[in-house]
């Protein structure tokens, strides 16, 4: 039972390496290349190379070391990212969402290198003298200064207006050094360049749809852009390792969960009708030739090292694909699924200069920063919680011999303004559902502040535990947002968590009051009643929880537990029981893009159970995929009447009229 939560002084030592006559120590340290594959999963990995379909990936793993990542929620790209590259966990990097806000004008913005608190590895191995270089790394710009480049994730962003960067109204801090922009602007590739026969193996479009203005609000458009970011970042990545000789190169390719948040509830579908037939015919590849894609990126990193060279090949998460929503509604809607559809492990691979071959044990994504140092012939620190994969590694390993690499100062990024990119970044993140419409203004005073950020924070202290921590940063954030009934309610999680019944019961109240669908608020309100021995009335709140979001996990198992069952539509007579029958057959094929035969279905469970809501609701889903919006609110106003008080009929209800009022006569 549980509540849910929304969620440089220098360095004086230093190591000695005794070389005697006949004595092997065994391999020196070399250079490193980390490939990062955002939202790459790794049971997808394993079905195409059960396919042979992946002959670098196989490699890597018939001759390295391989396993799956384990990540950490919450599985957002610049937390999860920024924890990989520092081995410091989020409470300790402060990077919690993908926002900022303006010290300005009180607007957001993409979050910046400037809001991260330690030290990332390109910093550390820099103040060793040792080169790097980074590209397109999340949350690398305004580029920090370092021994070496910085290819800042901000670059591409300029290539989508047709002057580029060079007219860009502050093209500083994009690259580490500055001069290094005009160097790699001519390997950059705009969504312009990609052309039919790039995009053939992924899309099946016509040369007219390929030709549409951009705008991350278009499919064709976004993967356009995803292509040619992917194939920009690779060929600065190679170049920069062939010719600059870093002793680390990280180089960030997002496409592969980009396509996977445009496309991959078409992967592999099987017996899909209508709609999702027509996309899945134009789009059905895409997910698995992007997969193709970084392979053939894998062999061509490959064949530029040397064998004192190792190879890291890594994801932050993996994706769950081919899956309908349950809501049929939200067909539609899918690749707006936010981190819905992420899943916790990512993949892991370690390949050549002093790599063992053996399968990894638990690798975790903070152990990536100890395990990189150990092969730079460097110590992880005691303040990171990581280890070295020794397992894996070829190589004499002892324990953190650094209590800090935070001792010495880090260089701050260049002093900058990015008023070009910024409104690119952000469309792009509404468009893949991460953040809302409003980006979450906020008229805060502090640029490098992240009210998001330090929701999703306080939601890791919540987790771990540290309860009164959780409330005084939810209290602090409501003081900003006092409408906010997500606030309210996580500000409830931890004052229950504290066994602060009432305060907690009257956080919840004005949550509901605000938001009458806030199904967490309903299953925290069945917490409290449950602590205090109100089973029944706990009971009910569970219930109505579970009416308005059916897979909602939490209040599942504690139906479960409490009841025997999380099925809130059990019918009650016969009739109703053929009708749900009924029912759910025309779900199904309205997941599937039937919407003929869903109608069909659902009008003869109509007729056998004129009174049973649930038809209703689904006809509602139905005639909205249809467009037929009227039909959509006879049934919502058919099911009012047999459920009065139902929020999601009512919001759903409200939502139809306004756009209909809104629209042109």
């Amino acid at each position: 039972m549980a509540f849910r939560n929304p969620k440089r002084v220098l360095v004086l030592a230093a190591l000695f390496f005794l070389f005697l006559p006949g004595c092997d120590r065994g391999p020196r340290p070399g250079r490193v290349i980390v490939l990062a594959f955002d939202g790459m999963d790794p049971s997808v990995v394993d079905l195409l190379l059960s396919e042979g379909k992946l002959p670098n990936f196989a490699r890597i793993r018939q001759d390295g070391a391989y396993g799956r990542l384990q990540s950490s929620k919450p599985l957002l790209s610049p937390v999860v990212w920024t924890t990989i590259a520092t081995g410091k966990t989020p409470d300790q990097h402060g990077i919690g969402h993908f926002v900022a806000i303006d010290e300005q004008t009180g607007e957001s913005l993409p979050v910046t290198s400037e809001m991260r608190r330690v030290k990332a590895i390109w910093n550390i191995l820099s103040d060793r003298e040792k080169n790097v270089a980074v590209v397109g790394w999340w949350a690398t710009w305004p580029s920090e200064s370092v021994n070496g480049a910085i290819i800042s994730d901000h670059t591409c962003y300029h290539f989508l207006f047709p002057q580029g960067a060079a007219e860009a109204a502050d093209p500083r801090g994009l690259t580490h050094p500055p001069e290094l922009f005009a160097r790699i602007a001519p390997l950059v590739r705009r969504p312009a360049d990609v052309t039919p026969e790039d995009a053939a193996p992924f899309i099946q479009v016509s040369a007219d749809e390929l030709r549409r203005p951009f705008d991350f609000r278009d499919d064709i458009g976004h993967f356009k852009w995803a292509l040619a970011t992917a194939e920009t970042y690779r060929g600065i990545g190679l170049t920069l390792w062939k010719e600059e000789r870093p002793d680390l190169l990280m180089v960030y390719t997002e496409a592969t969960d980009s396509v996977a948040h445009l496309f991959g509830h078409l992967f592999r579908a099987e017996g899909l009708s209508g709609e999702l037939a027509a996309q899945q015919k134009k789009f059905g590849q895409a997910v698995e030739q992007m997969y193709l894609w970084a392979d053939r990126v894998v062999g061509e990193y490959l064949k530029a090292m040397d064998h004192d060279t190792t190879l890291v090949v890594l994801s932050d998460h993996g994706f769950e694909l081919g899956t309908p929503p349950d809501d049929p509604s939200k067909t539609r809607d899918l690749r707006r699924v936010s981190e819905r559809y992420h899943r916790i492990e990512g993949l892991l691979y370690l390949y050549g200069n002093r790599v063992r071959r053996r399968r990894l044990d638990e690798p975790k994504i903070v152990d990536v920063v100890p395990t990189i140092l150990a092969l730079s012939g460097l110590s992880p620190a005691r303040d990171m919680s990581g280890r070295v994969l020794t397992e894996a590694l070829d190589l004499e390993v002892s324990g953190p011999a650094v209590a800090t690499y935070e001792s010495t100062v880090r260089e701050p990024a260049q002093t900058a303004s990015d008023k070009a990119a910024d409104p690119e970044i952000l469309e792009r993140l509404k468009s893949l559902g991460y953040i809302g419409g409003d980006a979450s203004r906020s008229d805060a005073d502090s640029r490098t502040r992240s009210p998001q950020g330090e929701r999703v924070l306080a939601g890791i202290a919540f987790e771990q535990g540290r309860y009164q921590e959780a409330a005084e940063a939810y209290t602090r954030l409501l003081r900003e947002k006092p409408e906010d009934a997500t606030l309210h309610t996580s500000l409830a999680g931890a004052l229950g968590a504290m066994g602060r019944f009432e305060e907690a019961m009257k956080e919840l109240d004005i949550a509901l009051e605000l938001e009458p669908l806030n199904v967490e608020a309903y299953h925290n309100r069945g917490v409290i009643l449950e602590r205090q021995g109100k089973k029944d009335a706990a009971v009910e709140q569970y219930r109505t929880a579970i009416r308005y979001q059916p897979n909602y996990e939490p209040t599942r198992q504690a139906l479960i537990r409490l009841t025997g069952s999380a099925d809130v539509r059990v019918p009650r007579t016969d009739a109703e029981k053929r009708a749900f029958a009924i029912a759910e057959k025309a779900s199904e094929s309205a997941r599937r893009g039937d919407y003929p035969e869903a109608t069909r279905l659902l009008a003869e469970a109509e007729k056998i159970a004129p009174d049973y809501v649930i038809v209703y609701q689904y006809q509602s889903n139905v005639a909205y995929l249809m467009g037929d919006e009227s039909a959509a609110m006879r049934a919502l106003e058919r099911a009012l009447e047999l459920e009065p008080d139902n929020a999601l009929f009512k919001a759903n209800l409200a939502r139809l009229k306004a756009k209909a009022a809104a629209a042109p006569r």
